[in-house]
């Protein structure tokens, strides 16, 4: 088997794990610091596709926050690591001269594999939105499944490609019934802080806030959280405020300012591609293969784990057929992903030993939408940032947390519109399904309803206190509730039940999960801080004991 073109396994010919033992935790010393070095990081990741018969120390599967993180952490401490995306690079400018479309002009760019838009707000006064785009690995992928459909981002970069950026720490008290096998106070001390750091993530100038035309929208909402009595918090952000402030003044290309973030921000938004990705790139010993998808992961015969491998193009088709082999194998293809692949690994008999546990613990975090009418004197504004900035915090009295959301179509809408976040206990299951050779996800769309009445006590009392109603257009035809997907998927290979409490997978040795498969449910708040916080956490620990 050939070998990649990658650095050696050791450091200065001592081993990994003496060289940690001997200088503490690598990691903690070299973990990104400040805030303004990754989001200018120069280094990028380069589409290398693999070769078949290649050899890698450390395959990981996904390109995501786990993904980045194990990824950046491993090659830190001298591991030569390979990456695998499905998805494009997002390196090459369209026909446009942008790498990404503009939200309000979808095309072949925007969405993976469809030949018809599935866009998350579908109608507006009464007109559908959808239009038909030529299929193409866009970016925003719209998987249905029984029931609800997830919203996921499809390149190097994964969600963070397609989300508002809101890094949201989850309030500490809330901490437990989120992870509740992981140690709050070191996530609090430690990793949180790591992750944020890491990400770029800063706060708003709020005295420029109170004046900018493009947050109108928001100052809005907290006018109407505040008068019915809802603490309205402020959020971090990992877009560049500097930037955004350019943007208003006119001196540099609009990107948050022209509405773009679910097809990709051309500009201004910090995403792993400029921060861990970046970092990784840095050291050497970091390749990525775009447009590839892993298809089986089983045991080798001399040890480490042989991994099929289909290299796709742009239509979706199968160009090539690889077999690569793998010491370590990390599962980082977000929750959806990976819960399928591993369901699928165990079922057909390529990974038996994958314990009962895997599949289960799925959930949507709660999430839905909603939007307000409001009255002419309560207008929102032409000109909406695409990057939300604050929410409304009703999680202890009603176990919901509603970011207030951009409408940003370029006209005055009068309306106010809200991404909630909810407290639900409704878990779905996947499962194998042979006769149609797919895996299938037991959600029930009637669960939703728990979601709903959560949401419904911020803006029953708000409509009532402002004698404002519902929007009925937003969702399809007089529907009032976006209840019919997740932007947030989260667990099908828990922590510490599918896996030990670090990530490590029951049954198999080299074989770990890292991604938000690990979180079971729910997060309380947007969750890829903590996807990012629980990832440094449990690849510390990896580097330092099986490495």
């Amino acid at each position: 088997m050939s070998e990649l073109p990658l650095p050696a396994r050791g450091i200065g010919g001592v081993s990994r794990r003496r060289f940690l033992a001997g200088t503490g935790s690598v990691l903690g010393a070299a973990a990104l610091v400040g805030h303004g070095t990754p989001a200018h990081a120069e280094a990028r990741l380069v589409d290398t596709p693999i070769p078949t018969g290649a050899h890698v120390p450390a395959l990981v599967i996904g390109t995501g926050y786990g993904g980045s993180v194990a990824a950046l952490r491993l090659a830190r401490a001298g591991v030569a690591v390979h990456m695998v995306e499905m998805g494009m690079a997002w390196d090459t400018p369209g026909p446009d001269g942008k790498i990404f479309a503009n939200t309000t002009r979808p095309d072949y760019r925007s969405f993976w594999l469809r030949t018809r838009t599935k866009q998350p707000l579908s109608n507006f006064l009464g007109f559908p939105l959808d239009k038909d785009v030529p299929r193409h690995t866009g970016i925003l992928d719209a998987e249905d499944f029984a029931g609800i459909t997830v919203y996921q981002g499809r390149g190097v970069g994964g969600g963070s490609l397609v989300n508002g950026g809101m890094a949201v720490t989850p309030r500490r008290e809330n901490f437990a019934a989120i992870l509740p096998t992981v140690d709050a106070a070191e996530m609090y001390a430690t990793y949180y802080p790591r992750a944020n750091a890491g990400l770029g993530v800063t706060e708003v100038d709020q005295s420029w806030w109170e004046n900018a035309a493009c947050y109108q929208y928001a100052r809005v909402g907290r006018k109407h959280a505040q008068r019915s009595g809802f603490p309205f918090v402020f959020v971090p952000n990992v877009y560049d405020w500097d930037y955004m402030k350019q943007e208003a003044a006119g001196a540099v290309p609009k990107s948050a300012l022209d509405g773009e973030v679910i097809y990709g921000n051309n500009a201004g938004k910090k995403t792993l591609q400029k921060t861990y990705l970046a970092q990784a790139a840095a050291t050497g010993r970091v390749t990525v293969s775009a447009l590839h998808k892993v298809t089986s992961v089983t045991p080798a015969a001399g040890g480490g784990y042989t991994v099929a491998i289909d290299q796709i193009d742009t239509t979706g088709a199968t160009l090539a057929s690889k077999t690569v082999t793998a010491d370590k194998v990390f599962f980082a293809a977000g929750s959806i992903g990976t819960s399928k692949l591993l369901t699928r690994l165990k079922a057909t008999g390529a990974l038996p030993a994958l314990n009962g546990e895997i599949g289960k613990g799925w959930g949507d975090n709660g999430n839905v939408m909603c939007g307000r009418a409001n009255h002419m004197w309560d207008a929102t504004g032409k000109l909406q940032s695409a990057m939300p900035t604050a929410g409304i915090d009703n999680w202890d009295a009603g176990g919901a947390f509603a970011e207030v959301a951009p409408l940003p179509t370029g006209i005055e809408t009068y309306a106010s519109f809200y991404l909630s976040i909810t407290k639900t206990p409704h878990r779905a299951e996947f499962t194998w399904n042979p006769a149609t050779g797919k895996v299938d996800l037991s959600w029930d769309r009637a669960w939703k309803q728990t979601s709903i009445d959560a949401a419904k006590t911020i803006f029953d009392k708000i409509n009532s206190k402002e004698g404002t109603i519902y929007r009925t257009d937003l969702f399809g035809v007089y529907k009032i509730w976006g209840d019919h997907l997740t932007y947030h998927p989260l667990g099908g290979a828990v922590l510490g039940k599918a896996t030990d409490n670090h990530g490590r997978l029951h049954g198999y040795s080299g074989l770990y999960v890292i991604d938000g498969s690990l979180i079971p449910g729910n997060a309380s708040v947007n969750p890829f801080v903590t996807i990012t916080a629980l990832a440094e956490r449990n690849i510390e620990r990896i580097v330092a004991e099986d490495f």
